[in-house]
């Protein structure tokens, strides 16, 4: 028998990550906080919308969360009309959001006292990724659950790796986001002075792309960054708010991390800039103000 799903939060990864769902055969309802946002996937897609979470999630085998932060997870988890208030018995919950692994572990255990089951799934790969169906997912959780969703998630990830218990996910997002953070800021630099000494970006990054040096951001970014363009992709308050995360979590763990720390400065900088929507690359804009 086919899974009913439900997907709470139509933003600019679940509206597709949605999508896919429907399109793959999952009968699926939406919920969002703006409701002409859940008619419109409704009229695109052929699926069903709830008036509140717990609506949303009645009938679901299989919920999918994801929304802003820890606070607007909260928001849809508690209260009357809560996902915890409509969920049934035996449902798997999915919680997609880049999070604190505090609250994974909080709602897991919110969601077994239900009957349920938990997992926190924060994705990687951007809009984009959502769009093409193949983000990647790092998840804590359980391996019977993981297992029992795993046909739902390969409908818009095209890697899922289960990393250990629930928050292991949300610790594994947070480190991604720390590696994405240095590599961004000295493929800046790298930038930089190759514009100041006159060198050609297009040879520059045939060059060196294929060594050591080489990596996603160099070949997806390298040529808009040298023009300026950063009206597209992760945006630089998203970036802050899981950075904010990460360095949270190394004060927790006692930990230093002097780099994540001056790069999320230099975010802040972009903000003040007025990019708080750029692509997390315009750390080169900042550079060359």
């Amino acid at each position: 028998m086919t899974k009913q799903c439900a997907f709470i939060g139509l933003g600019v990864m679940g509206y597709p990550m949605a999508g896919h769902l429907q399109k793959q055969g999952f009968d699926t309802c939406v919920y969002n906080r703006t409701e002409s946002k859940a008619k419109a996937w409704v009229n695109e897609y052929q699926g069903r919308y709830g008036e509140t979470p717990a609506q949303a999630v009645k009938s679901a085998d299989v919920v999918l969360v994801c929304v802003g932060n820890d606070d607007d997870v909260r928001s849809v988890f508690y209260g009357d009309d809560g996902i915890l208030a409509g969920l049934k018995n035996g449902a798997i919950v999915i919680d997609h959001t880049t999070a604190s692994a505090e609250l994974a572990r909080e709602l897991n255990e919110a969601v077994v006292q239900q009957g349920g089951h938990f997992m926190d799934a924060p994705v990687s790969g951007g809009q984009a990724g959502a769009e093409n169906g193949v983000l990647t997912a790092m998840i804590g959780g359980e391996q019977a659950a993981f297992d029992a969703a795993s046909d739902v998630l390969a409908c818009y990830s095209k890697t899922r790796e289960l990393m250990g218990d629930a928050g292991a996910g949300q610790l594994a997002k947070m480190v991604n986001q720390i590696c994405i953070a240095g590599v961004v800021q000295g493929l800046s630099e790298g930038l930089q002075l190759a514009r100041k000494v006159g060198l050609d970006p297009d040879k520059l990054i045939a060059a060196i792309s294929q060594g050591a040096a080489g990596s996603w951001q160099m070949e997806n970014r390298y040529k808009t960054m040298w023009n300026n363009e950063y009206e597209h992709g992760f945006a630089v308050d998203w970036m802050r708010k899981d950075l904010k995360i990460a360095l949270n979590e190394a004060d927790r763990q006692g930990l230093s991390m002097p780099l994540t720390a001056l790069v999320d400065q230099f975010y802040a900088d972009v903000q003040k800039m007025g990019g708080n929507r750029w692509d997390t690359s315009s750390l080169l804009a900042r550079l060359e103000k």
